[in-house]
């Protein structure tokens, strides 16, 4: 899936309510860096808005156990962000590969 960046980036946009002008040729390393900014923030100033966020998003709590430790070797909200994004890239390629086409003739009562 060739623009799975992209369509991560969307996903963390919505997600996270984030701002970002244009994420048109975005490296996976650019997402990560504002990730990571946002992560400290919210550590900062929202810690319940990040928990909830990650528990809605699925990320194991021993992984962000293990992010969150002393003894971890990258600081603390790069770990996290790292969590963030691969998670986010995991449902964009679910969604895509799992995705369904509409059923033809299906009368309007029935669609969702």
């Amino acid at each position: 899936m060739k623009d799975l960046i992209k369509k991560t980036t969307q996903q963390i946009i919505k997600d996270f309510g984030l701002e970002i002008e244009s994420n048109e040729g975005m490296t996976e390393e650019e997402l990560l860096s504002i990730i990571a900014n946002q992560v400290a923030y919210y550590m900062e100033y929202d810690l319940e808005f990040l928990f909830s966020s990650m528990y809605r998003l699925d990320i194991s709590e021993q992984k962000i156990k293990k992010a969150l430790s002393l003894e971890a070797a990258i600081p603390t909200n790069i770990a996290v962000a790292k969590l963030i994004l691969e998670r986010q890239k995991q449902r964009v390629y679910t969604k895509h590969f799992y995705k369904q086409e509409p059923i033809e003739g299906l009368d309007e009562e029935l669609k969702f």
